[in-house]
């Protein structure tokens, strides 16, 4: 697990490298999409990195997952 600092810096480096693609003519929804999806991955991969598969919560871990995969899909479908 990163730090919070890593953290921070990864995160505003991925917005900030998206931003830069927006000001070269992506489109404001193609913008809000990804920056949608970065949210989403970072919820998928906190929730993936802290599993622990056979412990009490399965099932609420296992509907937290398919529920950021359907929102990632919904957003995609955007």
């Amino acid at each position: 697990m990163s730090s919070p600092k890593e953290k921070a810096q990864e995160l505003f480096d991925r917005y900030e490298t998206l931003g830069k693609d927006f000001t070269r003519g992506v489109s404001m929804k193609e913008f809000s999409k990804q920056c949608a999806l970065i949210a989403v991955d970072e919820m998928l991969g906190e929730i993936l990195e802290n599993w622990y598969g056979e412990y009490i919560n399965i099932k609420w871990e296992k509907e937290r997952i398919n529920y950021w995969q359907e929102v990632k899909q919904e957003i995609e479908q955007i």
